[in-house]
């Protein structure tokens, strides 16, 4: 790990009530480590019984949508974004469910159950398909092992105790 302020090489320094933490020689400063941070939303038609899933561009399986927070924008901001760009739906609202670290990409992906307006859905060069399924559906299609099955299977629960 290098500082992203100077470029020197980290060391591993004790820091009290934090532990092990990379720290600057030159600069003089522990430098805690950056990730990107991004949205994942569990969208869902306003009955609540379909679910939006997504198969991007040269990939197999299904996933949800999800889209990184740009600097200076928050979540709630990002939500309505994506899903417009994406699927060109309006996000009606939303609330945050969970989040997880997702290792593969090194971002932190904060889920949240959005409703949408129910309309035609108009795919971005992101998307190769979007269909709305039943949670059975889409429990079947989804990417197994998942980030996004990890958020699925557990905004079905969540929904599931509401009904």
């Amino acid at each position: 790990m290098y500082c992203i302020d100077c470029g020197e090489k980290l060391n591993l320094r004790f820091l009290e009530n934090e532990g092990l933490v990379p720290y600057c020689p030159k600069c003089g400063g522990y430098k805690f480590p950056l990730f990107p941070v991004a949205v994942s939303m569990t969208v869902i038609n306003r009955s609540e019984d379909k679910v939006l899933l997504a198969r991007h561009v040269g990939d197999d399986d299904f996933t949800l949508l999800a889209g990184y927070i740009k600097k200076g924008e928050n979540p709630e901001k990002t939500i309505p974004r994506e899903v417009k760009e994406e699927t060109k739906l309006t996000a009606i609202k939303w609330r945050y469910f969970s989040s997880r670290f997702y290792d593969a990409k090194d971002v932190l992906m904060l889920n949240f159950i959005v409703t949408v307006e129910e309309g035609e859905i108009t795919l971005n060069e992101e998307i190769e398909e979007a269909r709305w399924c039943t949670p059975d559906e889409a429990k079947e299609l989804v990417r197994k092992n998942s980030t996004a099955e990890y958020f699925l299977l557990g905004m079905l629960g969540e929904l599931g105790r509401k009904k």
